[in-house]
């Protein structure tokens, strides 16, 4: 697991529990660009079928997750509106740099990079809520973005060396920890 380099401060937990039914609303959204984002993965790597077993394989569990959080969001009654932008995401996009190799690089450590921040703050939000069937859905999904932020960083290492994965990794977790560092509290996952 990688260890970030910004802990989330409690006051984002309070932020989302006060407003958890945003929170659920953004946790779907995220759960089905994650998705997406798998299959463009599949898309733009056909010949690395490392990445297509992986990627295939991801694709559907968040779309699960996605099936999952949605049920939540009908259970409370609440109607499903349109996905906003991701000011996280977007400032982490920034960061990939051009150039094919590069590219590829950069996509793999920062996919790993949000699992880990996903972890993060999905165990927050486990420990937070009372007992019942919402707290072991997110201590779930915890567990399962602890696993996917392996699987991306595993990845890089099979198609770049240690030295480049771990000097590019250095930098982008001082990147993101900066993000995290300027961006509002909100009741979102980012």
């Amino acid at each position: 697991m990688l260890t970030l380099r910004y802990t989330t401060p409690a006051d984002w937990t309070d932020t989302v529990l006060a407003d958890f039914n945003s929170f659920l609303m953004d946790h779907a959204a995220a759960e089905k660009k994650a998705s997406g984002m798998a299959i463009s993965m599949v898309s733009h790597y056909p010949d690395k079928t490392d990445i297509v077993r992986e990627m295939t394989d991801l694709a559907v569990e968040e779309m699960v997750h996605f099936k999952q959080v949605v049920k939540l969001i009908l259970q409370r009654g609440i109607i499903m509106g349109a996905d906003e932008k991701d000011p996280y995401i977007n400032q982490l996009r920034k960061l990939f740099r051009q150039g094919t190799e590069f590219f590829m690089l950069d996509r793999l450590l920062i996919a790993g990079i949000i699992e880990a921040r996903g972890y993060e703050r999905f165990q927050l939000v486990a420990d937070a809520l009372p007992a019942g069937k919402e707290k072991q859905f997110y201590q779930a999904i915890a567990k399962s973005e602890a696993k996917h932020s392996h699987v991306f960083i595993e990845l890089a290492e099979r198609y770049f060396s240690k030295e480049d994965v771990d000097q590019r990794l250095d930098e982008l977790l001082n990147e993101e920890a900066a993000i995290c560092a300027k961006l509002p509290l909100r009741a979102a996952l980012h």
